[in-house]
């Protein structure tokens, strides 16, 4: 498997800007279908802050000429001017879904315009301006080898930066006393408390097959190996994904405990098939709100009308074997917003020919429940993370 290869066939669409008395092209990539600037102007040190952000509130794109160092700071100026008080909205929002979309439009319009300061990638991915870094190593875990000048965002060259960090010095995982190391574009397993939950609850008797649903970086998985669990399936539609988590198995040395699997849900069978059994416990940890991705990195934290939760609790009774359960691992989080209700969370679970044997919840502990400043803070303090255990009927 190998997921940052086809950048030169996917990123084909072309940016044009004016440059000593030339017109000049480049290839336009943007991991986050940002579409192509209409506008180009070149800005280099001298350009000012003020100035900036005009062009960039109007559409026009910053290809920058100038000190590396100082694009970072005039990132940092325009990010300042974009959550200034008077750019906020004046009015409160009355309930927390109006806060919550106010909030995500606030943030689409933030990455818009902070996207507006480019840069080139030359072939090798070198960057030709004084004082940059050397972003060889994490454009490559990110994009696949460089063969062709592309333009992208500063802002984005900045986060696969920061995305490449953390695959290399990788996040602790105390259940397994470990590592897993995510890579670029792949949900980071930071929220300790429902790796808590998969640890400590009691598992099925016998449990000799396990599948984890949208493994991602195959923490889960990690885990029911940890335990006990000898043969575990592990499946994904990210090719990412599939990767990050090939990679994390291999360091843990569970190669032989979990196999994993190309597939949007469940193992699909061939031929009619039942290859890989029913298994005595089937994990699942969607994406916990059900809400439109803005683009395919927001696919991890983002479930468009529930789709994945959906699509797993309709096929969990065919693929569990009699005594086997489905553990959903599900934040409250959208309830607080109002984007689903308790209510319809169990009828889904009922029509699915499904029953709760047993729910265990754990308070939220990530930061942003200490932020008073966040519009969403009411919800995050109030945030409860749930493993149900589901039987069927």
């Amino acid at each position: 498997m190998n997921t940052a290869k086809n950048l030169n066939q996917t990123n084909n669409q072309t940016i044009s800007w004016q440059e000593a008395n030339k017109t000049k092209t480049g290839i336009w990539h943007s991991e986050n279908a940002a579409p192509v600037p209409k506008r180009v102007q070149i800005a280099d040190d001298t350009t000012k802050a003020d100035d900036a952000y005009k062009l960039c509130c109007e559409g026009t794109a910053l290809l920058w000429r100038g000190d590396f160092q100082n694009a970072k700071m005039l990132m940092q100026a325009l990010s300042r001017r974009i959550d200034r008080p008077g750019k906020k909205p004046k009015k409160p929002a009355s309930t927390m879904l109006e806060a919550f979309h106010l909030h995500r439009q606030s943030q689409s319009q933030k990455a818009r315009i902070l996207g507006m300061l480019v840069i080139e990638l030359n072939v090798g991915y070198n960057i030709n301006l004084r004082r940059a870094p050397d972003v060889k190593a994490a454009c490559e875990h990110a994009y696949g080898k460089s063969t062709q000048t592309i333009v992208v965002s500063l802002r984005e060259i900045l986060g696969l930066v920061g995305a490449y960090e953390w695959s290399k010095n990788g996040v602790d995982i105390p259940v397994i006393n470990n590592k897993i190391y995510p890579s670029y574009g792949v949900f980071s397993p930071i929220r300790g408390e429902y790796l808590d939950l998969v640890d400590v609850t009691p598992l099925p008797v016998p449990c000799n097959l396990a599948f984890d649903i949208g493994t991602g970086t195959g923490v889960l998985a990690a885990i029911l190996a940890n335990r006990g669990v000898t043969k575990i399936i592990a499946t994904d539609n990210s090719h990412r994904a599939l990767d990050c988590a090939l990679k994390n198995v291999n360091l843990l040395g569970l190669k032989n405990n979990v196999s994993l699997i190309e597939a949007d849900l469940f193992p699909k069978a061939k031929e009619g098939k039942d290859e890989y059994g029913k298994a005595d416990l089937i994990v699942c940890n969607p994406p916990w709100l059900p809400a439109h991705p803005s683009s395919a990195l927001e696919s991890a934290i983002y479930d468009e009308k529930s789709k994945m939760l959906k699509g797993f609790l309709n096929g969990l009774a065919a693929h569990l074997s009699s005594h086997g359960e489905g553990w959903l691992v599900l934040s409250d989080f959208a309830e607080y917003l109002g984007l689903r209700t308790r209510e319809e969370l169990l009828g889904w679970i009922t029509a699915a020919g499904l029953k709760v044997l047993e729910r265990t919840d754990t308070k939220a502990r990530h930061s942003k429940t200490l932020d008073a400043s966040d519009p969403l803070h009411a919800a995050r303090k109030a945030e409860v993370t749930s493993l149900w255990r589901l039987g069927k009927l």
